[in-house]
């Protein structure tokens, strides 16, 4: 079973580097934000990997929060919303040759972690792609995380929406790292699982509205997780 498995993440592999590739050429001349969008369909469909969408998107939404376990939550998420998301990653994946193209293109926002002047950066990046009506679109662990239980929400996500007094939805993506995991050499096909929680309005005065999302993020995530 483990060669079957090799073998289909090598396939999976290779089916999300064509489509880095396909994103990098055609994202001169494809109309903004299709290019992401088609690249990450293509993922999905070649990957056989249909999604269940639990709950309804909020129009409105100024900042998508989601949880983070696979390679694959960026594309799922792009495959979900007509939005024109504004990803903030960090600042070294930026750097990577050939996936650097990928971030820099469609102009997502690169963050370095402990750095004051990044900080300051990153606030004015985020009003810049709010103004052309982006989405700001982050993963408030940080990191990845497979063990279902997420990681401490750092509090990058709450000073860009407090400051801003963004609305704020929510998204909680079931067992991805199930799916596809590039450092454990596997994939496997099947229907993955997106909630859009209700959507709220950021409120400075509120401390701990970040701790009770990640609480209901959390709550939900095991509500819908396979128990085996």
């Amino acid at each position: 079973m483990k060669i079957f498995a090799h073998i289909s993440w090598l396939y999976a592999t290779i089916i999300i580097f064509l489509a880095m590739t396909m994103m990098i050429i055609f994202f001169p001349v494809v109309p903004k934000p299709y290019a992401p969008k088609i690249a990450s369909w293509f993922i999905r469909l070649a990957l056989f990997m249909p999604v269940r969408v639990i709950g309804k998107e909020d129009p409105d939404t100024e900042m998508f929060l989601l949880n983070h376990q696979s390679d694959i939550d960026i594309g799922l998420m792009e495959t979900i919303t007509k939005r024109d998301l504004a990803w903030v990653a960090k600042k070294e994946l930026f750097d990577v040759p050939f996936y650097g193209l990928v971030v820099k293109l469609p102009e997502d926002i690169a963050v370095e972690r402990e750095s004051k002047s990044s900080l300051i950066k990153l606030i004015a990046d985020c009003k810049d792609r709010l103004d052309k009506g982006r989405v700001i679109t982050m993963f408030p662990e940080g990191t990845r995380t497979k063990t279902g239980r997420m990681r401490t929400f750092k509090p990058g996500a709450k000073m860009v929406a407090d400051k801003f007094k963004l609305r704020v939805q929510p998204v909680v993506l079931i067992e991805t790292a199930k799916h596809y995991d590039i450092k454990r050499f596997y994939h496997r096909p099947g229907r993955l699982t997106a909630i859009y929680l209700p959507a709220f309005n950021a409120d400075k005065s509120d401390k701990e509205w970040l701790k009770r999302l990640q609480a209901e993020m959390q709550e939900t995530y095991d509500k819908y997780a396979s128990k085996g």
